[in-house]
């Protein structure tokens, strides 16, 4: 057996797509291309999912962003149920979009509200400044926009990052233990993809 640890690990280049379930595809895509902009949309109809073999026909939309990253959506009614579509709360599943400019941003504010969607904001981060809304799939979507301090603010959070992690983790050890038990929070635990 070859260790893990002697296992180079290869460049991660960047997101290929983050993908979530939507209600419906032309609703998704209404929200994605008419209110946002996102204008190089695509999509392919299958079946059986791949992987499993199990009949669930669906439809798996991608958006292409300008960086070339993908945002995709799998439209499986067959699946789904109504709470597939609550609305999620920011600290289980958000997407951050990154506009140029805080003039971006207010514009797309301004843009997003005249649909009839409330966008609020901007929250100033410190390092970024974001506006808030949720598309029609429950899921909360965030614009950002980079202060001009951005790198030297995250090169300074990254240089006292590992004193703050130890911190953190002895102030909140505890409770973590007590909520998820001691065996949950090994970080060699394994989660296999079930079979």
């Amino acid at each position: 057996h070859v260790m893990a640890e002697s296992i180079a690990p290869r460049p991660i280049l960047g997101v290929h797509h983050g993908a979530y379930r939507c209600r419906d595809a032309a609703q998704t895509i209404w929200f994605y291309s008419d209110v946002l902009g996102l204008v190089d949309k695509t999509g392919i109809v299958l079946d059986i999912v791949t992987g499993t073999g199990k009949e669930d026909p669906y439809l798996h939309l991608f958006f292409r962003m300008k960086n070339g990253e993908f945002l995709a959506f799998f439209d499986a009614p067959g699946s789904a149920d109504t709470h597939s579509f609550d609305r999620k709360e920011s600290f289980d599943l958000h997407w951050a979009f990154e506009v140029e400019s805080e003039d971006d941003l207010l514009a797309m504010q301004q843009r997003i509200n005249s649909f009839g969607i409330s966008a609020v904001g901007p929250v100033d981060h410190g390092f970024v400044k974001s506006i808030y809304m949720y598309d029609p799939n429950g899921i909360q979507m965030e614009l950002t926009c980079r202060v001009p301090d951005h790198d030297a603010i995250l090169e300074e959070a990254t240089a006292a990052f590992p004193a703050r992690l130890d911190e953190w983790t002895r102030r909140t050890r505890a409770q973590k233990e007590a909520k998820f038990g001691a065996a949950a929070l090994d970080q060699r635990a394994r989660n296999p993809i079930a079979a």
